[in-house]
């Protein structure tokens, strides 16, 4: 019985959909337009479905040709991954990467890095995709994921890759019309910048007095009159004078730095959120992921050096 799906078939399709046209596609694997349209139309024969719109412009996926792409190029990868493994590849990145990442810390700083990566590994084909909150760590959706603070699952690797602090602070306008709050409770008279992000009880601020087993942390419930899913909404909320904001240092690091943000209660310590590259165990070994692992670790490291004083 005759296959519907080739495996020659995947590397075809996935070229042909990167390629957005049968002309550039035949370019690109040196072969003639009438010769894509014929593997095109014989696959699309086998499997019974079309797989893509044609028109005279342009060229576009049907929905089952988004589902074909979609599993071509995690099988790709599979290869990519078991030559790897093997031995028979000579290691260098290549092949499709799937990044997950924040909404806002993706958009500042994941995508920026992967602007630069891809040009240093031009065979890696990178997907990013920005969520509010990450995925479960156990689920086969990403190669690697980034995100604030280690997940609970032993099934997964997890790297640290810069060291990150939750910091509370508000814009000099703000504090000298409302005041500066002495202790956790004077939370409670000010206008607080709600995050609904991940799972923690939103509205909720923890912040501690003294570190390891003196530690003595105190729950404050905030109020305000904004709110948002967006980190980067509610830092310029905050630089808009609107209230307080409890927000990672990476984000707001540069406003704390040119005075436009001051820090609020310093004297306490806030939960971290230290940055970590989470991947499964299965791809540990892949040159695609560890260098990617590798090229974040340097590059948050040197931008952490090169902003110090």
């Amino acid at each position: 019985m005759t296959s519907a799906i080739l495996p020659a078939d995947l590397g075809f399709f996935s070229t042909l959909a990167s390629a957005g046209s049968l002309s550039a596609a035949a370019r690109e694997l040196g072969v003639t337009t009438p010769a894509v349209s014929k593997h095109l139309a014989l696959m699309e024969s086998r499997v019974g479905v079309s797989l893509v719109n044609r028109s005279t412009r342009r060229m576009s996926l049907t929905p089952e040709g988004d589902v074909y792409l979609e599993h071509a190029r995690r099988i790709l990868g599979d290869i990519d991954s078991m030559e790897e493994l093997l031995g028979v590849s000579k290691a260098t990145p290549k092949g499709l990467l799937r990044v997950n990442a924040t909404l806002g810390f993706g958009r500042s700083h994941v995508a920026p890095l992967i602007s630069r990566f891809v040009r240093k590994y031009p065979e890696l084909e990178v997907q990013l995709q920005l969520s509010v909150n990450p995925p479960a760590p156990t689920e086969d959706l990403f190669d690697v994921c980034v995100r604030f603070g280690a997940p609970p699952d032993s099934r997964v690797i997890a790297r640290g890759i810069a060291a990150n602090r939750r910091l509370l602070c508000a814009a000099p306008a703000y504090l000298a019309k409302h005041g500066i709050p002495k202790v956790p409770n004077d939370l409670t008279k000010h206008n607080c910048i709600g995050i609904r992000q991940g799972e923690e009880a939103y509205g909720v601020w923890r912040l501690a007095s003294g570190r390891g087993r003196s530690a003595n942390t105190e729950a404050v419930k905030t109020r305000g009159n904004l709110a948002t899913n967006d980190g980067e909404i509610a830092v310029n909320w905050a630089l808009d004078g609107h209230g307080i904001l409890m927000r990672a240092e990476w984000d707001i690091e540069r406003h704390l730095r040119n005075g436009r943000l001051v820090p609020v209660l310093p004297q306490y310590f806030t939960p971290d959120a230290d940055i970590y590259a989470v991947y499964p165990q299965r791809h540990q070994l892949a040159a695609r992921v560890r260098a990617f692992v590798d090229f974040l670790a340097l590059s948050f490291t040197q931008q952490a050096a090169a902003a110090k004083p």
